[in-house]
């Protein structure tokens, strides 16, 4: 295993620094766009987004709807790109996440629901991209440069983007103050993940990654990395969902990631997992507290509960990046990806 930084394990140290840098460049703004939304009180959230920066917006999705009240759902960027199917968003809200700001796809999904009567909101990393100057309001993402493909900093932003949105929505005094301690905890976590549990996840050629609540979105961004960095196949499930079909190809050793929730989800989880490893499933969890073996890595607690899925997901890039290096691959620059996907 090399032992020369990778620009991704470089960026995942970054991302303490990140999110201060946001949270100072945008509290005003974030304050005015709150009380703007308060006002206007958005019947329906729409999101825009693709590859990790979609799993930011799976995040706001989970903390619209449980804090806000109101719907929030992904619209698929074709739907405009490609079909230019007319939309209805009166009185709605459009949230564009992307890091370039440069996908056609998502440009024309921002303009189209400006079109159809939405108030447009970007979150983008490059401030001066078409889809950051088009957008009714800007939110940047402060994530500076991203030199690897496997996007980790600027997903971090994007999550802690969505969290203080909702926070200057809401008011919410105590999502704000574990916002502010926020960039101190990332900075801290920066443990390498168990050599144990690097050798026994690079050994897996298929994987489920599980996920509930608030961890789903890191769920699903966990194993698009594990994918993208490590070329092992592995697919996203709510743990409310593995067991009405995908469970019938769990076999002895199966491995499975498992990011354990902090609130009403984890009872249900925990259950799920007994449930698997009683078919021969070998689980890894992603918890706080307590000690960390081979097959528990712990994440910091934050000082919010939304906000823990942050800290778990930071912690479990490391352990990735670990898992690509052990197989001798490069995670900044795969063999069939890029940086900027162009999709039309």
């Amino acid at each position: 295993m090399t032992t020369s930084p990778t620009h991704m394990l470089i960026e995942i140290a970054e991302a303490g620094a990140v999110v201060e840098r946001q949270l100072a460049r945008n509290g005003e703004a974030m304050r005015e766009l709150g009380r703007r939304l308060r006002e206007t009180a958005p019947r329906v959230v729409v999101t825009n987004a693709r590859g990790s920066s979609d799993h930011c917006a799976l995040s706001l999705q989970y903390l619209i709807e449980i804090a806000v009240g109101a719907p929030c759902a992904s619209i698929g960027p074709s739907i405009a790109s490609l079909y230019r199917a007319p939309l209805r968003l009166e009185d709605a809200l459009a949230i564009s996440i992307s890091q370039s700001g440069r996908s056609p796809d998502i440009i024309a999904m921002q303009r189209a629901a400006k079109r159809a009567g939405a108030l447009t909101l970007a979150f983008v990393n490059d401030e001066v991209s078409p889809l950051a100057t088009e957008a009714d309001c800007l939110l940047p993402l402060c994530a500076g440069l991203e030199r690897s493909v496997a996007a980790t900093k600027s997903m971090i932003a994007g999550m802690a983007g969505a969290a203080t949105l909702v926070a200057a929505w809401r008011e919410d005094a105590a999502l704000a103050a574990g916002l502010a301690v926020l960039p101190g905890l990332l900075t801290q976590q920066s443990a390498p993940a168990p050599e144990a549990m690097v050798d026994w996840l690079a050994g897996a050629r298929s994987a489920y990654v599980l996920g509930r609540g608030a961890t789903f979105a890191i769920a699903a961004e966990a194993a698009l990395k594990l994918k993208e960095t490590c070329a092992i196949h592995a697919e996203a499930f709510s743990s409310a969902e593995v067991l009405h079909g995908p469970a019938e190809i769990v076999t002895p050793g199966f491995p499975i990631v498992a990011f354990l929730p902090q609130d009403e989800a984890r009872e249900g989880m925990d259950e799920t997992l007994r449930r698997l490893r009683g078919m021969g499933a070998e689980v890894l969890t992603i918890d706080t507290g307590g000690q960390e073996d081979s097959r528990r890595l712990v994440a910091a607690g934050a000082a919010h509960p939304y906000l823990t899925a942050i800290a778990m997901i930071h912690r479990f890039y490391r352990l990735v990046e670990a898992c690509a290096r052990h197989l001798e691959r490069d995670p900044d620059r795969p063999k069939n990806l890029s940086k900027v996907t162009e999709t039309f």
